[in-house]
């Protein structure tokens, strides 16, 4: 339903590259957050909370020799920043809802490449212990099996190479005699079907497709999805946001 809705907005952004489109959402979604909270708090009651916490702070560092007043005025301190924190509650409430909407878009587009047209990938089945007998798995038209279909159970993973067209497919396997099925997409966009289906059957614990992580950016070897890479700009923006519309 919601995808419906969010598609049509953000999908143009996934023809940009990733970094783009990852700088755009944390771009968007902060200058929302802070417009919201700009406008639904009373921001001269913010700034005077604010300021009575930096002044109680500056307090409580003269008072370290004395335990007793600094014990107070941390108390003091605790009782303005609670007030505080009550009064910036609002916000998050209006922006909760879409925020998790919009989370859960980037993680549906941006969490993963997509499986290519001729690529090579992995599907694994995750099993509990204990379970024998024989495993195979059943390909539509347009898929190719490149190892083999059948299967020994010998461990609790199960593993296969398949190669594809472009398109949507289901896959069909059969463990011990039980079918499960996981969808799959093999396309050139940025678009993927979710990679983990969760079963727990007390036979199957999860049937995967191994597609691999998305890395937005490698700064020095530190590798970080778009998760990562979204808190570390939504912190940039919102400094400089807030500064900039006077948010307290």
């Amino acid at each position: 339903m919601f995808e419906g809705i969010l598609n049509p907005v953000f999908n143009p952004l996934l023809a940009l590259p990733i970094q783009w489109v990852v700088l755009i959402m944390a771009f968007i979604i902060t200058l929302i957050i802070t417009l919201i909270y700009r406008f639904t708090t009373n921001q001269s009651l913010m700034k005077q909370l604010k300021g009575e916490m930096k002044e109680l702070q500056t307090e409580m560092k003269e008072l370290k020799s004395e335990p007793k007043k600094m014990m107070e005025v941390q108390k003091k301190a605790m009782q303005t920043n609670m007030k505080y924190m009550s009064h910036s509650m609002r916000s998050t409430l209006f922006t909760f809802i879409p925020i998790i909407l919009i989370f859960g878009w980037m993680t549906g587009h941006l969490a993963y490449n997509p499986i290519l047209p001729g690529q090579d990938f992995t599907t694994t089945v995750s099993l509990y212990d204990g379970i024998n007998g024989n495993a195979y798995i059943i390909v539509p038209e347009g898929i190719k099996l490149v190892s083999e279909i059948n299967r020994t159970i010998d461990n609790t993973q199960l593993k296969w190479v398949l190669n594809g067209k472009e398109g949507s497919y289901i896959l069909e396997y059969n463990i011990a005699g039980n079918t499960y099925t996981k969808d799959i997409t093999i396309t050139k966009e940025q678009n993927y079907a979710a990679p983990i289906k969760p079963v727990k059957d007390k036979i199957v614990k999860q049937i995967n497709i191994d597609n691999q992580k998305m890395i937005v950016f490698n700064l020095l070897g530190w590798k970080l999805g778009w998760l990562g890479s979204y808190i570390i700009l939504s912190i940039i923006f919102s400094m400089t946001l807030r500064k900039l519309f006077k948010v307290y």
